[in-house]
């Protein structure tokens, strides 16, 4: 396959280095669509050479005389010709975002050269080298790194590529699509082509090329098609990618059994990278994963890993309708296809796991982090009115807000409909890139719903409040409940209107602790009914209750609020022996000790002695003494709100004072309840055999959260459980546990020969690596900023690799406030200088870990003041779009 002639080097002229906004308003149709796309590389670590052939035509709904621009960044041109002639100098323009073409005809055959340096492209975007091995990251606009193309979701073609490379160094070439052809080539050199037959973005495509292997398997179609699955590794990880290949078989299945959707490709690919900015990416038929979203073994991975891992595979894979089959028109619609595709792994996950627990999860992490998200400088709504950098937008707003709005469709509209819903989409629109208005029409259609007033949930950003009172009518059985709704004013929308908001509930019996029978307006509505919440203002009234009731609201978290009613703590404990939903039990459990909490940290803050509520204990004893087959769901009813969910209810952050107030009521709980833990430890153990099942991953929780109560008081005889299970354990779940709660403790005798041990047996597997890390780095010692200096000198570290960033620096800034937030603002300046060294190398990474930085307003004068210093510092940087966008936001709010 000879090259085709190089023409001279041209001019790159500079652009406006002054990030500016992209609207939603000004969206228009591409001038030009491209119905074919023909690609061929040739690869070299800093040459790389690409050639590309566009079939294009000028878009129907685009005015005439539009020139055509094609997106590109750090290409360097050697050939471009329409229709197989060259043009010249003066019939082209080239600067460093784009190509122009004029007066382009209407019809055109568009070749273009370049090439590019992927040994250099350390921001991981676009075509670069990971170990050794060639891959690709596209989305969001990552493919204008690797030729001139219109880098947009709206523009869908089909492709073939052909990709040529070393027999030796790269003897597997993998691409989007089926195989169509292979062959040697002179200079020791061999080459596969690919076609995708199915149009799509080029934010899809996808290239992989190196030393690997893999690991095959078969798939048969509910329509008895047979598919190919193949799991691509580096040799070393063949014996990690197991639960992986079950996963996504086990995905498929669902996938079919629940949305009626096929997979429609003869083969389905998975490539392990090491690299990655990402989880994972659904490119067409070539998922690259980051290592750390597909690799597991019982002596590496923990419980949490197996299931990410599962929950990963599943989300790629069901991208295939949800994202690729069906796209987004522009990048303004992301939360189309990852809110979707988010509440669809979430469906998968309960379905095969713990459903009230899956819940549990999902809602402690989303109240946690996208609340904070909600309230801080770079709040904005699931469908943003603008951006500077597309990638600060693949935020937890995006995925996990735009699944519960999913979700609250979902609970609107019923299973049934929902379903009839999502098959009207996925028919209506396959194939093509659309918005967030299409896919609320289908269910609007379906269900006969009026859904204007749900849309605002896509537009208004911020977290709606509920705020609820009720009281029971004695003389007329009857139950009078009021809902007020408001959303606090966020950056840009100080104004909000009322939403449209689905309210589960339930109306618990006080004498006999049952549901009773709803009716409200005259008709029986059984044991539990979803409330449509529209105005500011509503009040239902409930009627033939033969006994005062306590409210279960908001069940299964049926809306992503905060919800206020207020419940006395006996309420709260009545709710916590008897509600019949799952996660509202766990959610009175948690609203109780939280009242505690706040007690707690009101008695730090002033200096007097603090007490412990007994009735929490009280709670607590309960919970240890009665029988349950829920072993799975009375882990997290254990487990205590995390410091930083601790820190979203307070008005103001007194970090010293949450860690304080947790730490005491954890001793607490320990020291009263010593025997009831050391039982639960005890019974809990196990010698069987590991698997990733729901069973084992229960017990093995409920072990370790007693063990955690245990050596919160540090007694002998829980160092020593610790010490024996760190030693004897055959899982990294149980080893892992012991070791964080080792290092964690004041017994240094004991934990750094465990740490070093860990450390050489584990210093091949980058991993385990990453976990050891972690484990030093969030410790609440104070000697922790200086572990992280150390560390950041440790030849496994590298600001390269955006898993070691994390798992060292992210884990240091966003689990461990104490240390981070410490009064020298060591921690801040840490971060800081972490962050202007990342912006040149992987701007992306640099702008996720600066969001400790940006939250400054919710401390006192002094951290505040601290902490906008160093964001002051970072901004007099020549910076990035990427943390150009976040810094601005940040001390602007």
């Amino acid at each position: 396959m000879p090259d085709s002639p190089i023409s001279a080097e041209v001019e790159i002229k500079p652009v406006d280095a002054q990030p500016q906004p992209v609207y939603l308003k000004d969206y228009q149709p591409p001038a030009f669509r491209v119905s074919h796309t023909e690609l061929k590389f040739d690869l070299a670590p800093s040459a790389t050479r690409v050639s590309a052939v566009l079939h294009m035509e000028r878009h129907p709904d685009s005015a005439p005389g539009r020139p055509l621009e094609l997106d590109g960044e750090r290409l360097s041109l050697k050939r471009i010709a329409i229709d197989g002639q060259e043009l010249q100098a003066g019939e082209y323009r080239v600067d460093e975002a784009r190509l122009t073409i004029a007066e382009p005809p209407e019809r055109l055959r568009l070749e273009t050269e370049v090439d590019i340096d992927p040994a250099s492209n350390t921001a991981l975007e676009g075509l670069y080298l990971s170990n050794g091995m060639f891959c690709t990251q596209c989305e969001a606009e990552g493919f204008r790194r690797i030729t001139y193309y219109p880098d947009r979701p709206d523009v869908m073609a089909t492709f073939s590529t052909t990709v040529i490379g070393d027999a030796e160094t790269l003897p597997v070439l993998l691409s989007n699509g089926n195989p169509v052809e292979r062959g040697e080539l002179p200079d020791g050199k061999h080459f596969v082509t690919w076609e995708d037959p199915h149009p799509k973005p080029c934010y899809l495509f996808a290239l992989v090329a190196g030393q690997l292997e893999k690991v095959e398997d078969r798939f048969t179609t509910a329509s008895g098609r047979e598919i190919t699955l193949q799991i691509w590794v580096e040799s070393e990880n063949l014996d990690k990618t197991e639960h992986a290949m079950r996963s996504l078989k086990s995905a498929m299945a669902w996938d079919e059994r629940t949305y009626g959707r096929e997979y429609d490709l003869d083969r389905f690919m998975i490539v392990a990278v090491n690299d990655f900015n990402m989880g994972a990416m659904e490119n067409k038929g070539l998922n690259i994963f980051n290592s750390a979203a597909v690799l597991t073994h019982p002596q590496t991975a923990t419980d949490a890993a197996f299931q990410r891992v599962e929950g990963i595979v599943a989300h790629e894979y069901f991208h295939n309708w949800s994202g690729n089959r069906v796209t987004c028109r522009d990048w303004f619609q992301l939360s189309l296809k990852e809110g979707f595709t988010v509440f669809r792994d979430q469906s998968f996950s309960a379905d095969v796991n713990s459903a009230p627990v899956k819940r549990i999860e999902d809602v402690s992490f989303f109240r946690t982090a996208q609340f904070a998200e909600d309230a801080g400088p770079t709040a904005h709504p699931v469908r943003p009115e603008y951006y500077i950098e597309i990638g600060n937008f693949y935020t937890l707003t995006i995925y996990e807000k735009g699944a519960e709005i999913v979700r609250m469709l979902r609970n609107l509209l019923g299973w049934d409909a929902f379903r009839q819903g999502s098959d009207l989409y996925f028919s209506r629109f396959d194939g093509q890139a659309v918005t967030i208005e299409d896919f609320v029409a289908c269910m609007a259609e379906v269900s006969a719903i009026d859904l204007g007033q749900f849309m605002r949930w896509y537009s208004q950003a911020g977290t709606p409040e509920i705020d609820a009172h009720g009281e029971y009518d004695y003389a007329n059985s009857a139950y009078r409940l009021t809902l007020r709704q408001r959303t606090p004013p966020t950056p840009g929308q100080p104004d909000k209107q009322p939403l449209h908001i689905p309210v589960r509930i339930g109306l618990v019996g006080t004498k006999s602790g049952d549901d009773l029978e709803l009716t409200l307006d005259g008709e029986r509505l059984g044991k539990e009914c979803v409330l449509h919440l529209r105005e500011d203002e509503q009040t239902l009234v409930f009627t033939e209750l033969a006994e005062a009731p306590v409210p279960s609201l908001l069940r299964g978290f049926s809306a992503p609020v905060k919800l206020r009613f207020p419940y006395g703590r006996e309420d709260l404990a009545f709710l916590l022996q008897h509600d019949s939903d799952g996660f509202n039990r766990w959610d009175a459990g948690q609203r109780l000790t939280m009242l505690a909490l706040d007690d707690l940290i009101a008695a730090h803050r002033n200096g007097v002695e603090k007490v412990m509520d007994a009735r929490v204990t009280e709670a607590f004893r309960g919970l240890l003494t009665a029988s349950t087959d829920d072993k799975a769901v009375l882990a997290e009813m254990l487990t205590l709100p995390s410091e930083a969910y601790i820190a979203e209810q307070q008005p103001m952050v007194d970090v010293d004072a949450i860690h304080a107030a947790r730490d005491f009521v954890k001793r607490s709980l320990a020291t009263v309840l010593r025997n009831e833990f050391l039982t639960l430890y005890r019974a809990n153990q196990s010698q069987a055999d590991y698997a990733p099942s729901a069973e084992q991953i229960a017990q093995r929780g409920l072990q370790n959260v007693a063990l955690s109560y245990l050596m919160s008081i540090e007694d002998d005889e829980a160092v020593e459980l610790a010490r024996e299970q760190f030693e004897a354990a055959r899982n990294m779940t149980d080893v892992r546990a012991a070791l964080t709660l080792l290092v964690h403790s004041s017994r240094g005798d004991i934990a750094d020969p465990a740490l070093r041990a860990f450390g050489e047996k584990w210093a091949h597997d980058p991993l385990v690596m990453d976990q050891w890390f972690s484990v030093q780095v969030t410790r609440p010692q104070s000697d922790a900023i200086e572990r992280v200096k150390y560390l950041m000198g440790h030849p496994a570290f590298s600001l390269k690799n955006p898993n070691r960033v994390r798992a060292l620096i992210g884990a240091f800034a966003g689990q461990n406030p104490v240390n981070f937030h410490r009064l020298d603002g060591q921690g801040y300046r840490l971060l800081a200088d972490v962050v202007i060294e990342l912006n040149t190398l992987n701007p992306e990474i640099a702008a996720r870990i600066i969001t400790p930085l940006t939250r400054w307003q919710r401390y006192d004068e002094q951290r505040q003041a601290l902490m906008k210093a160093e964001l002051e510092r970072i901004q007099a940087e020549e910076l990035s779009p990427n943390v150009y966008e976040v810094v601005e936001k940040a001390l602007a709010f």
